[in-house]
Order: structure tokens, then sequence, then C-alpha cells
């Protein structure tokens, strides 16, 4: 069994979430939150940010961490066992580019039920609900 570490953002601008679609070898591979791979020497904040970046073309800034999603899956033989660290981040417009070379087609702001509902992975969904929350929370608290 191996391991790995990512980290990912749950991106807000004015209440709506940044999701991306994925299609590799034109089969659907589904709506996810951007994540990736902690490189050697990053700090899980920055591996957050800089996976936003790449990934949708987004400049976001953290307001807070939000927790932590695990899961196993298999590539070939090897059962991996991932955790993701996720931050609640936000970002000044709602312009963003899918990064093609990671096959993800398209990229956009939702409406938390249609992004909701658009996530492919319950994992996510968990965390996604968590974040809003604490989103709705600090914008009712004039935290943000």
């Amino acid at each position: 069994m191996s391991e790995a570490v990512s980290c990912g953002g749950v991106v807000i601008f004015r209440g709506k979430i940044l999701v991306l679609y994925k299609n590799m070898h034109n089969k659907y591979e589904g709506f996810v939150l951007p994540k990736g791979t902690v490189e050697a020497g990053e700090s899980h904040e920055e591996t957050a940010l800089r996976e936003v970046k790449e990934e949708a073309s987004v400049n976001a800034r953290i307001i807070k961490y939000i927790g932590t999603s695990k899961y196993t899956f298999t590539v070939g033989n090897d059962e991996i066992k991932k955790e993701v660290h996720w931050y609640l981040m936000t970002s000044d417009s709602y312009d963003s580019k899918p990064q093609r070379e990671e096959y993800f087609m398209d990229s956009g702001y939702y409406k938390y039920h249609e992004a909701y509902h658009l996530l492919k992975f319950q994992n996510e969904r968990n965390i996604l609900e968590k974040a809003y929350a604490e989103y709705q929370r600090m914008r009712k608290n004039n935290e943000l």
C-alpha cells in the first residue's frame, strides 16, 4: 500500500463555487474541486494555492483550513491511501481557465446546490458542505 498527500481548495467568489469538469480520452471523469499532490519543500497551503492556479488559472487566497478527507483507490496492483487537506478560499473574479494538460475540459463557478450535485465524489460534497457553511457563518459575522 502506498500513501499520498494532496491539498486543494473550495474557492468561492460572490457565493458561487469553483468546480472543474474532467474528461480523459473522451471518457466522462466528472466534476471535481481543484486539488493536487504536495511537492517537495511545499507547505500544504502553498500546494493548495498552486493547484488552484494550475488547474483553473485562478488567483485565490486562503481564508481558513476546512479539514481532511481520506480515501483509498487502486492503480494497477497498488492500493493507494490518500489524504487531502482542504482550504476555504476566495478569488477576485469569475475568470477561470481549465488546465487541458490534466484533462480539465471546463471550469466555472456554480451556485452551492448546483456545485454540490455536480461533484462526482461524496467526500468532496462533504467538504463543500462544511466549507460553504463556514463561508456563510463568516459572511453573517462580517469576518470576510
